[in-house]
């Protein structure tokens, strides 16, 4: 098989990221929470708004690319690019984006970005009243099925009913992310630990999935600069190479027209082509992080992935294997969508150079592969390798 053209070649150089508060709680605009996260991105990788000639962002992010070229005094705007999809399954795909634009000579330093302020646009997790629905919306709207949670909770129960996996698993998978943001004065949920019996007596939102199930609602934005390996020599901080990106949706994924695909995240097809371009395989990967919208679909993630076989990603969950420092696979090392932010899981991306420059407040010891996957259970999906 033949070495994947992009392997190694493009590098995350800069990384940036505003203060992260519950939803409405902002005094800036989601415009000004984008600025601020490029610039300290920028900042992070020494290099000049100057520099910058390329943005991407993804899940229909609002600020406009010529806007915030003329508000950051970027000169040249050479390339600018959105991910189709909503939600967070497109975190991993503007970085790909970002890392085509680069390597085909499009552009030389790209900025791919999240930015969300849901005080001043309203909650992703709260319904919506409207004269039309489209799309996949239609089949479900008219029967009540209006928010993601009811959504994802349908899907999770399926999980449950054919593997036997269990609300305590689903809980698992919370307590260790409030765990890893205890060590993290960052994230929104630390000074605020959490046990399982915590999460088994949180109320429930919608069966399976109690409070504690659920990703945080926020406002915050995050950013990351990406630039050729050979550019990547010349930035203030180490790089972090890209080995693998892949992006895009199995068939039927998101109609539900297969009743195969009910149970599963849809990253089977995007992880066999991430494994092949990045020239690795489950068991080289040291630590991940992996999309949280809710907990059931970070195990079903688990098993998409190769790192246990289908249904067995309850258990695999149990006994603080995914917990840092011991655990065989630590995931969501900075709290994720669950207790550091929710940043349609941008800041996923953020703590994943972090862990390869060695600098998270949850470091692996001696990790050189990290993970990243992209909004489980929404289509396209995305993900991510990076190396030290």
């Amino acid at each position: 098989m033949s070495v994947w053209p992009m392997r190694d070649q493009t590098a995350i150089v800069g990384i940036g990221e505003t203060e992260y508060t519950k939803w409405g709680q902002t005094r800036r605009s989601e415009f000004q929470l984008a600025c601020e996260a490029i610039l300290k991105a920028i900042e992070d990788a020494g290099l000049n708004v100057k520099d910058i000639d390329g943005l991407c962002s993804y899940a229909g992010d609002r600020n406009e690319p010529s806007l915030l070229a003329t508000a950051l005094g970027i000169p040249q705007l050479r390339f600018s690019n959105m991910l189709w999809g909503g939600g967070g399954g497109g975190g991993s795909g503007a970085v790909h984006n970002a890392c085509m634009a680069v390597f085909s000579g499009s552009a030389n330093h790209v900025v791919a970005f999240r930015a969300l302020a849901q005080g001043q646009f309203g909650r992703f997790g709260q319904s919506r009243t409207g004269q039309k629905v489209s799309g996949g919306q239609a089949y479900g709207a008219p029967f009540g099925l209006m928010t993601p949670a009811q959504r994802f909770a349908l899907q999770t129960r399926r999980h449950m009913h054919l593997y036997g996996t269990t609300s305590r698993q689903l809980g698992a998978v919370a307590v260790a992310c409030r765990k890893h943001a205890q060590h993290n004065p960052r994230a929104i949920m630390y000074g605020r630990p959490m046990t399982l019996e915590d999460h088994q007596n949180s109320r429930m939102i919608v069966d399976p999935f109690r409070l504690y199930d659920c990703c945080l609602e926020s406002d915050g934005a995050a950013a990351a600069v990406i630039t050729s390996a050979e550019r990547a020599k010349n930035c203030k901080q180490r790089p972090v190479y890209i080995m693998g990106v892949s992006q895009g949706t199995g068939f039927q994924q998101g109609s539900f027209a297969d009743k195969s695909k009910f149970d599963t995240a849809n990253f089977e097809e995007v992880a066999k082509d991430l494994y092949e371009r990045a020239g690795v395989t489950p068991r080289d990967i040291d630590v991940a992080q992996i999309y949280e919208n809710f907990t059931g679909m970070v195990i079903m993630s688990i098993e998409n992935h190769g790192f246990c076989k289908k249904g067995e990603g309850g258990p695999f969950v149990e006994g603080g294997r995914i917990e840092w420092p011991d655990g065989e696979l630590p995931i969501n090392t900075s709290g994720g969508n669950l207790s550091e932010a929710y940043t349609h899981g941008f800041e996923l991306v953020t703590e994943a150079v972090r862990q390869m420059r060695g600098t998270s407040t949850c470091q692996v010891k001696d990790a050189e592969i990290c993970l990243v996957a992209s909004g489980p259970g929404v289509t396209p999906v995305s993900d991510m390798i990076l190396r030290r």
